[in-house]
C-alpha cells in the first residue's frame, strides 16, 4: 500500500480543522487533503477523527523499560508498546542521578536511535528531555536528593557528546546562581530550557524566564505555588505568554478544575499535554523502581514506595487528550493538537513531528467521535494495538 487516502470525518490539519475529505499518503509520507475523492485506494475511518501522531515531551518509559536502564533494546521495546498506545514521537526523559549515570543513558538513547532499520514501527525519537539533577530539595518529589546538584554547562557538554546532539530539552531550579548563565548558554544552542522541581519565588522565575527559559515542568507538581501576594513559579507560568506550559492530565496529579484554570489562564495553545510515565506504563499493578527508586504502582498511579508522594503516572498520552475533552475543558481539535502540534512546538522538535505537513512521515492518530483511540499509524504503516 505505497499510496492511498485516509478517509474521516474530521482532519486536524496545521491550519484548519477541516471536514469530511480525503487525505493522501504517498510512500508514508503526508500528501495533500482533498474534498474529492482521489482515484487510489482509500482507507475508510467514516466519522472519526484523525490527527497528528501524538508526541510525548516528558515521559521516563513505558512496558518495563526505564529511561535510566541503559538498555537500548529496552528503549526500542517502549517505543513499539507506546506507538500502539497513539504516542508516534517521545522524547526520553531521565531522572536525577549522578553525572556518569545520566551520561550513560543517553548514550543508550542515541544508540537506540542509530540501532533503528528502514522497517521499524514505533515511536520516533526526536530528541532527550533531562529532568534533572539541576533542582532543589523542597520539591524533589521523586528525585533522588543524593544528586541534587548546582547547573553545570560543563555536564551538559558532556552528555549532550554522549548524546550525539540528542538532548533538546535541560530542567533546572531557578533559584541556583549558576542558573541564568546555565539557561543562557544551552538556550544559545537551541535547547530548551526549562523550569521545574522548585521552591523559587515569582521574581527568580521570571528572571529565568527573560534569560530565555520556555516551559514549566508538570505545573503545579513540584513548584512553589499561587499565593496572592507571592505569585510564586506557578503565578509566572500562569501569565508568561511566551512560555509552555507542561500538564499531567490523569486526573490525580492535577484536578480536572485545575487543569481548566491554568488552561484559560495560559491559553490552550500554551499547554502541553504530558504524560511523566514511569516505565511501569502498560503492566499491571505492583512493585516496581524508578530513577533509583522504589515505587508502587496501585490504582492507576504510582507512589514511592513508602506511599509518601506520587512518583509518577502510567498515563497514555491518548488517554489524557481524550480526558480534557471528556472533563469539558477544551473541544476533540484543541485537545489534539495540545498532545501533538503543541507539545512539539514547546521542545523545538516541531520541524520533524506535530503536524500532518505534506512530505512529513505520515505519524497520525485515528479516534472515534468520544475520542477513544481508534487507531495509530507510523510511517504510513498501521501499528497492531494491543
Amino acid at each position: 500500500m505505497a499510496t492511498y487516502a485516509v478517509h474521516a470525518a474530521h482532519f486536524v490539519l496545521p491550519g484548519r480543522l477541516a471536514g469530511e475529505g480525503y487525505l493522501m499518503v504517498e510512500d508514508g509520507k503526508f500528501g495533500t487533503f482533498a474534498t474529492e475523492k482521489p482515484d487510489c485506494e482509500v482507507v475508510e475511518h467514516a466519522g472519526s477523527y484523525v490527527g497528528a501522531g501524538l508526541v510525548d515531551t516528558h515521559i521516563h518509559g513505558f512496558h518495563n523499560h526505564a529511561t535510566t536502564d541503559i538498555d537500548p533494546s529496552g528503549i526500542n521495546d517502549a517505543s513499539v508498546a507506546l506507538a500502539r498506545r497513539g504516542t508516534t514521537s517521545w522524547l526520553p526523559t531521565t531522572f536525577t542521578d549522578s553525572i556518569e549515570s545520566i551520561g550513560e543513558q543517553c548514550e543508550a538513547i542515541a544508540d537506540a536511535v542509530d540501532a533503528r532499520d528502514e522497517g521499524f514501527v514505533g515511536a520516533r525519537i526526536p530528541g532527550i528531555f533531562l529532568e534533572g539533577p539541576f533542582f532543589t530539595e523542597k520539591h524533589k518529589g521523586a528525585q533522588n536528593p543524593k544528586y541534587l546538584v548546582p547547573p553545570s554547562y560543563e555536564a551538559f557538554e558532556g552528555w549532550q557528546k554522549k548524546a550525539r546532539g540528542l538532548i533538546r530539552k535541560s530542567a533546572l531550579a531557578p533559584e541556583y546562581p549558576e542558573s541564568i548563565d546555565y539557561i543562557e548558554r544551552v538556550t544559545s544552542e537551541g535547547v530548551v530550557a526549562a523550569i521545574g522541581h522548585t521552591d523559587a519565588t515569582y521574581e527568580q522565575s521570571m528572571a529565568a524566564v527573560d534569560a530565555g527559559a520556555t516551559v514549566f515542568v508538570h505545573t503545579y507538581n513540584g513548584m512553589r505555588g499561587l499565593h496572592q501576594r507571592e505569585p510564586g513559579v506557578l503565578g509566572c507560568a500562569m501569565t508568561t505568554d511566551s512560555t509552555y506550559a507542561e500538564l499531567i492530565v490523569d486526573g490525580h496529579h492535577v484536578q480536572p478544575a485545575a487543569c481548566a484554570a491554568l488552561i484559560r489562564a495560559k491559553g490552550w495553545n500554551h499547554v502541553v499535554l504530558i504524560t511523566d510515565c514511569l516505565a511501569c506504563g502498560g503492566m499491571p499493578e505492583g512493585e516496581y523502581m524508578s530513577g533509583g527508586l522504589p515505587v508502587v504502582m496501585k490504582d492507576g498511579l504510582c507512589y514511592l514506595a513508602d506511599m509518601s508522594s506520587i512518583a509518577g503516572s502510567v498515563l497514555s498520552l491518548a488517554r489524557g487528550v481524550k480526558n480534557v475533552v471528556d472533563w469539558g475543558i477544551v473541544p476533540p481539535e484543541q485537545a489534539i493538537r495540545m498532545g501533538s502540534e503543541v507539545a512539539a512546538r514547546s521542545a523545538g522538535v516541531d520541524g520533524v513531528c506535530g503536524s500532518m505537513l505534506p512530505g512529513r512521515n505520515a505519524d497520525f492518530n485515528v479516534y472515534a467521535a468520544d475520542m477513544t483511540l481508534q487507531a495509530t499509524y507510523v510511517g504510513g504503516k498501521l501499528v497492531p494495538m494491543e
